[in-house]
């Protein structure tokens, strides 16, 4: 590295520890698919003598807001202050959701729809490897009248909205009709509307300011596999035009990051140094843009502390979160 260079690394890393001080109190609406993770820890020594598969003696059990309420959780962890939107069912799981938000001071607009249950996603892990998971979910699209309230919730808030994150996890709250009501309502606020995608919502997204595919996704809605570079340009050529959003961030694991927009094409690498669980890192990923962006940062500047926090997140095990101080020490760290 030249001398021109790590003086430009170090301001670069300098201009996004700044950005950290601008996180604070920072007000961003989350709307989509709210979630209970459920953790069952335990050990295996034995194999069961009913069938060839482990048997977990369960030592712990833990919960946390998921999807996206781990969003939420994300923006509340790094000094904003989030409002989570979403629907949740009228059952045990429901109020233990609502108690979890609540818990870490994270506000909420739950509507509460009789007819479906909350979305539980149960992770078996054993010497912290996860062995399954099982999901209760309903995944039919919202009736009439849950997704009228959820609108009507997110519209009311846009005013004191910095940010609006749409979380789409494909349990039936984020639908065409959701975004033709939300996003004039943003665009009034001239909150910047961030897109975790799925590809089975395609025909119902519209223009925002920045989507956040992970490259399965990628490939599905542009119709072009990511097989090397050419691939990767292409993938990202079409997202740009298919959706009209001025940005795409494509989310590739550990090969990192690239992000597509009118400033041509960032290749970032990945930042993490171990990977030991991925549950919930593109939720750490969207939380983070839609604050640091909100707080003065540049698209780029966003993503690559985004690819910063994804990087810590993974080295936890379990649905987490970071801090603006362990955010800042991986700014500050050497590559790996």
């Amino acid at each position: 590295m030249t001398p021109d260079s790590r003086d430009a690394a170090s301001a670069r890393t300098d201009r996004l520890i700044a950005l950290l001080d601008e996180f604070e109190d920072t007000p961003v609406v989350i709307v989509g698919d709210l979630m209970l993770d459920e953790f069952i820890w335990g050990r295996v020594r034995r194999i069961s003598p009913e069938a060839p598969v482990p048997v977990v003696e369960v030592e712990d059990e833990t919960r946390s807001p998921g999807g996206a309420a781990n969003v939420a959780l994300n923006v509340k962890a790094l000094g904003g202050q989030p409002l989570a939107i979403g629907v949740i069912g009228s059952d045990e799981a429901g109020r233990r959701l609502g108690g979890l938000l609540d818990d870490h001071g994270i506000r909420s607009g739950l509507v509460i729809d009789d007819g479906r249950p909350t979305t539980v996603k149960t992770r078996i892990l054993a010497h912290g490897q996860q062995v399954v998971r099982a999901d209760r979910e309903d995944r039919r699209a919202l009736g009439s009248p849950a997704l009228r309230e959820v609108c009507r919730r997110v519209i009311e808030a846009m005013p004191g909205a910095a940010s609006l994150v749409i979380s789409d996890y494909a349990k039936g709250v984020v639908a065409e009709a959701l975004c033709d009501a939300v996003l004039p309502a943003a665009a009034r606020a001239e909150a910047p509307v961030f897109l975790d995608p799925k590809a089975g919502n395609a025909g119902g997204y519209g223009p925002v300011a920045m989507m956040t595919p992970n490259q399965r996704e990628a490939e599905s809605l542009s119709g072009v596999a990511i097989r090397d570079a050419a691939g990767l340009r292409e993938a990202g050529r079409r997202l740009l035009e298919r959706f009209a959003c001025p940005h795409v961030l494509i989310t590739r694991g550990d090969e990192g990051m690239a992000l597509f927009g009118p400033e041509g094409i960032h290749e970032i690498p990945a930042a993490a140094r171990e990977v030991y669980d991925v549950t919930g890192a593109g939720d750490t990923v969207i939380a983070t843009l839609a604050i640091a962006h909100a707080a003065g940062a540049t698209m780029e500047e966003a993503a690559r502390m985004a690819n910063y926090a994804a990087g810590v997140v993974v080295g936890k095990v379990g649905t987490a979160a970071l801090t603006p101080r362990e955010l800042a020490a991986a700014i500050r760290s050497p590559r790996p």
